[in-house]
């Protein structure tokens, strides 16, 4: 079983910065797949951003080149560093960890780009 926390989301204006973390409990991660989902309203959750046990990663064509996932193994801790934000990326923002058939998920970060 794993607990998943994310914390990080805020108000930004288009073109600034987040960085959004996620804080595991009750299970090393070290062998598990992490990944970052998005959720606007009224839209289905989004898979954005993936890395994989052996430190692999995987992005959305959405978020290519703007966003950058990294896992802190030591920490137990999974990161996205968010940047040149623009308003459509205004969602909430969950993780999860991955293993086998089981999937643990957080309860979700918001994160809102306007001016």
């Amino acid at each position: 079983q794993v607990q998943l926390v994310e914390s990080g989301g805020d108000w930004v204006q288009p073109g600034g910065s987040l960085r959004l973390s996620c804080a595991a409990s009750g299970s090393a991660i070290d062998t598990y797949v992490m990944a970052w989902y998005s959720q606007a309203p009224g839209k289905q959750r989004e898979l954005i951003a993936t890395v994989y046990v052996g430190g692999d990663t995987n992005y959305a064509d959405s978020v290519q080149g703007r966003f950058t996932i990294s896992r802190d193994n030591a920490e137990n801790t999974v990161y996205l560093q968010m940047d040149s934000l623009k308003p459509g990326d205004t969602a909430v923002y969950y993780c999860s960890a991955r293993k086998y058939f089981n999937t643990y998920w957080g309860q979700g970060t918001q994160v809102t780009v306007s001016s």
